[in-house]
This record gives C-alpha cells, structure tokens and sequence, in this order.
C-alpha cells in the first residue's frame, strides 16, 4: 500500500489561498481604520522646521535701514488692504519711535498691483533678492499668501500673514510662514454649533461668492454640517462684484429657509444683506468673517442690525490705547483686519530684535515668540505656523459688536 503524502497544492490554490488572505487582512485593517478614523500620518503633529545653513551668517554691516516687504496695497482708501497697510504702519512708527533696530528705521515698503499675481508678486520677488528685505508681511488674502508662500520655500525669507485663513496654505510644509488669524475650519465649527444647537436648523441656505476664500470657508461649513449629520436647504453661488443680489435675495426668500449663511467680501455681503432685508427676509443672517470690516459697517449701515459672524477681534480695556492712537493716526477705527497687522508687525519687529538681521534666525525667533499676546489674543502657532486661537461669535446690535456667549 503506498503511504499518502500531502501533495503541494497548485498554484492556481496557491493564489487562491493568498488571494482569500488578502481579503481577510484588507477587511481587519479597513474596519480598524473606520473604527479609529485617524489620518495615518498629521502634518501638523509632525512638521519640521529649518535645518539648513544660514544661522551663521552675522549682520551685515551695509545697512541703513531694516526693510520689510507690505504684500497688499498702500491705499487707505482700499479695503480690507487700508486697514492692514495701517495697522502694520502704526506697529512700525512705534518701533521706530523706539529706536528701531539698533538705531536703524524699520521701513515698510508695499508692493502691489491691480493683479498681484503677475506684476505684484513679481516685484515682490525681485525685491526679496535685489533689495535686501528681511521679512513680508502679507499677504492680506489666501491667494496672496499662497504666492508669499511661494516664494518663502525658494528664498528662505520670514512671511507672517495677517489676513491669511487657508488652512492649505500651511500644508505644504514651509517653515517661514505665519498666519495670525484663526482658521477656516475653526469659524466654521462655531457658526454651525450655533445654527445646529442653539438654533435647531439642520437646514440653512448658503450664499457664497466664488472667490478663493469664499470658497475655502464654504467648503469648511458643508464639512461641519454633514460631521452633525446635517446638510443644506440650498447654495447659492455668485460672482464678485457682478452678481444679481436682488434675485439672489428673493430665491433666499423664495426657499422658505429660517437661516442663512452668506460668506463674500464686505461689500458683496452688505448689498446682499440689504437686498434681503428689503425682500422681507425675516429670518437669521450669518456672514463670514467680513462683517468685521470696516466697509462693511458703513456700506450696510442699519441692515447689519442682528447680524451674526465670527468675531476676530474683540477689544477690550487693555487695548484703548491702540485704538486711541489709531484713530488719531488714521482717522477711523481700527477693525480685525488692522490689530491683526498691527500684531504681525509686532511680532516681526521683536524677532529681528532677538534674532538680528539674518532670514534663518528671524524664522526661528518668530516660532520661539509663540505663545505671545497681542492686541488679539493670543498668539499660538502650531508645527507649521498657524495661530491655532479659537474663534467666538459676535452679532451687530444697536450699532455696536456683541460678543455671544454660548454655554
């Protein structure tokens, strides 16, 4: 009788039997994921700073004056741009009253154009290399700030934005970028909480400008609904400056929504809220952080009563003296756009300070100021530079911002 011997299988079984593992394992690692829902790799929990040379370097000694480059318009007139040229000048007539850097001036220098995205960032660009600045402040947008950013990962030069809340912009890992104002996402979480908890409308339209940060703040509030198992009634898109806000007004009207949410420039959004409080909307008005504005105060006038949006600055005694010498310097009062320059102008003014006249040690300063408390707040960075202060709510009320408590 022949002994049996166990055959090898074949390699179709072969296959077979590996094939059926990888089932197995893909099914056990996928549910283990979905269990945990955690990103394998968190930029922000693991971003690295510069390791590179430059530290060495010593001051020059050529240098009459410390130039920081202004990536936004020196027009008061132009907003939100004016405020963010004031509020940075303001900072730096101050230092300079002080001594400046070792007796030598700080000097900001703008530079700009109608379309940043050629002539304005390609003078930038030829003045980081040929004219010795030391630091940008700006941009005043996303966009501008994306194209700062640009330009830091290639020139190494310290950028620390005041009007900058694109959290993207901050995922591509370059160590010389700031942002000062809280995130997208986190005024987005806030004006949901409230809409959804202290509200109960699951349910709001959406009117949103197709501008970059319109759109990157809109994308944030979808996300925070649809994490609340919510969603919207509608959303309504419009183009800058061009859209038809009357009809927009009464298709919001028309949609029977108790809430709704218009995220746009100041202006767009006062010609809107205006549009909506002469079509009857009786319902809640949300807008983005542009009700903050100074335009927007005056071009909505008494149609921004009732208003809620998120509060980026909430001033209090300890800065009287800031709005007191703004007033003065300027002739109106100071909004988010400039205490939030003024801040980054500070900032970059005590890291050249501690750090001298040298790019690589400036970037390092900036990040070791952190946490620092301004005429905003408080000043937070996270690994890759961005402020990560929470956002409160404020609602226009008897001509006057009220901040709004929730529990």
């Amino acid at each position: 009788m022949t002994p049996f011997r166990p055959q090898a299988p074949s390699f179709s079984a072969r296959y077979t039997i590996l094939a059926l593992g990888l089932v197995v394992a893909f099914f056990l690692t996928t549910g283990a994921a979905q269990e945990s829902r955690q990103p394998y790799f968190r930029l922000r929990d693991h971003a690295g700073g510069y390791e590179g040379p430059g530290r060495e370097i010593a001051d020059p000694e050529d240098v009459d004056e410390v130039r920081i480059g202004f990536f936004g318009p020196d027009d008061l007139s132009s907003f939100p741009g004016g405020s963010f040229w004031a509020g940075a000048r303001l900072a730096f007539e101050e230092a300079n009253a002080q001594g400046g850097y070792r007796g030598k001036p700080f000097r900001l220098i703008s530079y700009w154009s109608n379309d940043p995205w050629t002539a304005g960032a390609g003078a930038l660009a030829r003045a980081v290399y040929r004219e010795g600045l030391w630091a940008i402040l700006g941009g005043i947008d996303g966009p501008t700030t994306h194209l700062a950013e640009q330009l830091a990962a290639k020139s190494r030069i310290p950028v620390v934005s005041p009007g900058n809340t694109d959290k993207t912009s901050h995922l591509a890992n370059v160590p010389w970028l700031f942002s000062v104002l809280p995130s997208d996402p986190t005024m987005a979480h806030a004006m949901v909480r409230l809409i959804i908890e202290h509200w109960g409308d699951r349910r709001p339209t959406l009117a949103s400008a197709t501008d970059h940060d319109s759109q990157m703040l809109a994308v944030e509030i979808r996300k925070a609904l649809q994490e609340r198992k919510a969603g919207l009634r509608y959303h309504l898109q419009f183009k800058r400056k061009t859209a038809d806000f009357p009809q927009i007004a009464e298709a919001i009207v028309d949609s029977g929504a108790a809430t709704v949410i218009v995220i746009g420039s100041a202006d767009d959004s006062a010609h809107l809220v205006q549009q909506l409080r002469r079509a009857g909307y009786a319902g809640r008005i949300v807008l983005g952080p542009s009700a903050g504005q100074v335009s927007f105060r005056s071009l909505a006038d008494e149609a921004r009563e009732g208003i809620v949006f998120p509060l980026l600055w909430e001033p209090d005694e300890s800065d009287a003296d800031f709005i007191r010498l703004f007033n003065s310097r300027f002739g109106f009062e100071p909004d988010y756009a400039a205490a939030h320059a003024y801040d980054a102008a500070r900032l970059i003014v005590h890291a050249i300070r501690q750090a001298g006249l040298n790019r690589a040690r400036i970037g390092d300063a900036l990040r070791e100021l952190s946490p620092w408390n301004g005429v905003t707040g408080e000043v937070r960075w996270d690994r890759t530079g961005a402020n990560q202060r929470t956002c409160a709510l404020g609602q226009w009320t008897g001509g006057r911002i009220r901040r709004i408590d929730l529990p």
